[in-house]
C-alpha cells in the first residue's frame, strides 16, 4: 500500500488543484462565496531549509498524520529539507488556495474533516492566532496537500473496497509522469482525465445540480391514489400537474405551463423520466413512476456521492483502450466501445441477488458456437439430481447427458447458453452468453441468471467483434450458430471486458440516469462515506 500511493505523494506536492484562497489579511466570512481561480504552486527551488530532525518531533506532537510520516520524509529527502510552502515573502499563495480547497471538500462528495483544521485555521484566518512554528506549518501544510490526495484522488483503501466486493483493478496512474504536462498546461489543474475517470467530473456537475435543488427545498411528492392503475395521455388530475412541477425541477419539462392535463409535453418528460431512471419507456404513468418521482432529492445526492467514490476506483486508462466491453450490472446494460465511443449495445441478463454477478475485469480471448452447456455441481445437485430422482428421463429431456462424470447440455436451440457464448477466462468462470429465453428480456428488473451474463443481442455483438476479420462473415458465423456442432474461434486480439456496478450515470447527454441497487451495495458504502471522519 506505501509503494502505491508514493506516486501520489508527488502529485500532491507537485500539482496544483483548482480553487479559491484564504486570505492571510482579511478575516475569512464563513458561508461566503470563494474565489474558484487557482493561485499558485508549491516552491520547487526553495533555499529554506528546517532541521529533518523536526519531522519526527511533529508526528509525535500531531500522531493523527502518522500514517504520511514515511511519505512525508520522502517528499523532504527529495527537496534536500527544503521548505516548498514559503518564499522570501512568507507562505506561498498556494498555500492559501489549498486552504480553502479542503473547506470545501463536499463539492468533491467528501465529509471528512481534516484532523487538525484548528490549526489550519490559525495559519489562514486573521482573527486566529497561528501557534505553529514555521517549520511546523510547513509540515502541516505537506499533511495538509497529502490528505487532500488521499481522500479526492484515490478513495477508500484497497483492502476495503476488495471487502465490498469491488473486484476491478484500481487505478494505477503515475503522477511524477504528469509533472511536465500540468506544468505545460494549467487547464489541466482543473480537471484531469489521466487522474480521475470522467465520469467522475460529470457526476460532480450534476452533484452542485442537486444540492442548487436541495438548498430550495427539493421537490414536493406526488400524491398517489392507492387505487390509481395509470394516467393516460389526455387525463387531468391535480397530481398531473403535480409530477409536471417535480419533472420541471430535474429538466425532463422544459417549460412548466402549470396544466393539469397529461398533455403531449408532459408525455415526453414522462418517458424521458421513464428511460433515465431504469424503466422501459412509455406513454402511461404507473404508481411505480410516481414512486420514483418521489425519491427525495437528499437520496439522489447520496447515491451521486456513492458513485463518485467508485469512479476514484477506476482507471481513467480503460476510456483510452482502442476497444473494450463494459456491462454495468444494476442497468442492465452491455456497451462495446470503440475509439472512445459506443459502437454497440445491448440488454443483459445478470446474477440474482443470491447469484450475484462478480464485479471484476477479464479479457475475452475467444468465441463458442453452438455450445454445449457443462452444468456446475452446484446446479446438478439442486435441480438435475432431484430432477432425476422424480424422473428417469430428466436428462434426455433436458436435452443433457453424462460426459467423463459431469452433465452437460447438448448444442441447439433450447441449450441454456443458446447458440453461442463469449469467454474471458476468470477463476468464478462468468461468461456472456445467448439464451433461449427471449421473454425474459422485456423485464425492466433482469436479475435472473446463476452468475453469467445472458445477452439479447449475441449474434449482433459477434458480428461486432468479429467484423474486421474476413474468415468469419456473417454466413459462416450464422453456419457456425445453429451447425448443432460446436466449434470456437479465437479472437486475434483480446478485448478488455470490464463487469462494473454503477447505479448512477452520467450519459454523453449529459443526462444523469440512476439505476435501482439491485445488490444493496449503495447503503453499505454508504455507511463508510457519509460519517464525517
Amino acid at each position: 500500500m506505501r509503494k502505491s500511493f508514493l506516486p501520489l505523494i508527488t502529485l500532491a506536492i507537485l500539482l496544483a488543484l483548482a480553487t479559491g484562497s484564504c486570505n492571510l489579511n482579511k478575516t475569512r466570512h464563513r458561508g461566503t462565496n470563494r474565489d474558484q481561480v487557482l493561485h499558485g504552486t508549491v516552491n520547487h527551488r526553495s533555499n529554506l531549509p528546517f532541521d529533518s530532525n523536526l519531522v519526527g518531533a511533529f508526528y509525535h506532537t500531531y500522531p493523527r498524520l502518522s500514517k504520511y510520516q514515511e511519505n512525508v520524509v520522502t517528499v523532504y529527502r527529495q527537496h534536500r529539507y527544503n521548505e516548498i510552502w514559503y518564499d522570501n515573502k512568507g507562505i506561498v499563495e498556494f498555500g492559501q488556495s489549498l486552504c480553502n480547497k479542503v473547506r470545501d471538500l463536499s463539492t468533491e462528495g467528501v465529509s471528512s474533516k481534516f484532523p487538525y483544521q484548528d490549526k489550519i485555521d490559525g495559519i489562514f484566518d486573521n482573527d486566529r492566532e497561528n501557534t505553529l512554528s514555521q517549520t511546523e506549518t510547513e509540515l502541516m501544510l505537506t499533511n495538509l496537500y497529502l490528505f487532500y490526495a488521499e481522500k479526492v484522488y484515490k478513495g477508500l483503501d484497497d483492502t476495503t473496497t476488495t471487502a465490498l466486493g469491488w473486484l476491478l483493478p484500481r487505478k494505477q496512474v503515475s503522477y511524477t509522469a504528469l509533472l511536465d504536462s500540468v506544468m505545460s498546461d494549467p487547464a489541466l489543474l482543473n480537471r484531469n482525465d489521466s487522474i480521475l475517470f470522467s465520469q467522475y467530473y460529470k457526476l460532480r456537475d450534476v452533484l452542485k445540480r442537486y444540492r442548487d435543488i436541495e438548498k430550495k427545498g427539493g421537490w414536493s411528492p406526488v400524491d398517489l391514489d392507492p387505487k390509481l392503475k395509470s394516467y393516460k395521455p389526455g387525463d387531468t388530475a391535480a397530481a398531473i400537474k403535480q409530477i409536471r412541477d417535480r419533472l420541471f425541477l430535474t429538466g425532463d419539462v422544459k417549460e412548466n405551463n402549470g396544466s393539469n392535463k397529461y398533455d403531449a409535453e408532459l408525455v415526453e418528460a414522462v418517458m424521458k423520466f421513464q428511460k433515465h431512471n431504469g424503466y422501459n419507456p412509455g406513454k402511461l404513468i404507473l404508481p411505480k413512476h410516481i414512486r420514483e418521482m418521489n425519491v427525495p432529492v437528499g437520496e439522489r445526492i447520496k447515491k451521486i456521492l456513492v458513485n463518485m467514490e467508485r469512479c476514484r476506483w477506476i482507471s481513467p486508462e480503460i476510456a483510452s483502450a482502442k476497444e473494450f466491453i463494459v456491462v454495468n450490472i444494476p442497468s442492465f446494460k452491455l456497451n462495446y466501445f470503440r475509439n472512445g465511443k459506443s459502437d454497440f449495445e445491448s440488454p443483459v441478463i445478470v446474477g440474482s441477488n443470491v447469484t450475484k454477478t462478480v464485479i471484476f475485469s477479464g479479457k475475452m480471448s475467444y468465441i463458442v458456437f453452438s455450445p454445449y452447456w457443462n452444468l456446475p455441481q452446484s446446479i446438478i445437485l439442486k435441480e438435475v439430481k432431484p430432477g432425476m430422482a422424480k424422473h428417469k428421463n430428466y436428462l434426455e429431456t433436458h436435452n443433457m447427458e453424462w460426459n467423463n462424470g459431469q452433465v452437460r447440455q447438448k448444442p441447439g436451440k433450447n441449450n441454456s447458453l443458446g447458440l453461442i457464448k463469449f469467454i474471458f477466462p476468470n477463476v468464478d468462470d462468468i461468461y456472456m452468453h445467448d439464451t433461449p429465453a427471449k421473454s425474459l428480456f422485456a423485464n425492466e428488473r433482469r436479475a435472473f441468471s446463476h452468475g453469467c451474463i445472458r445477452v439479447a443481442k449475441p449474434r449482433e455483438l459477434a458480428l461486432e467483434i468479429l467484423r474486421d476479420d474476413p474468415n468469419w462473415t456473417p454466413q459462416k458465423i450464422d453456419a457456425a450458430m445453429h451447425a448443432g456442432k460446436e466449434s470456437s474461434c479465437s479472437l486475434k486480439e483480446k478485448i478488455p471486458v470490464y463487469i462494473g456496478y454503477l447505479t448512477a450515470w452520467v450519459d454523453p447527454q449529459g443526462e444523469i440516469n440512476f439505476y435501482e441497487d439491485i445488490y444493496q451495495r449503495d447503503e453499505r458504502l454508504g455507511e463508510l462515506l457519509f460519517v464525517e471522519k
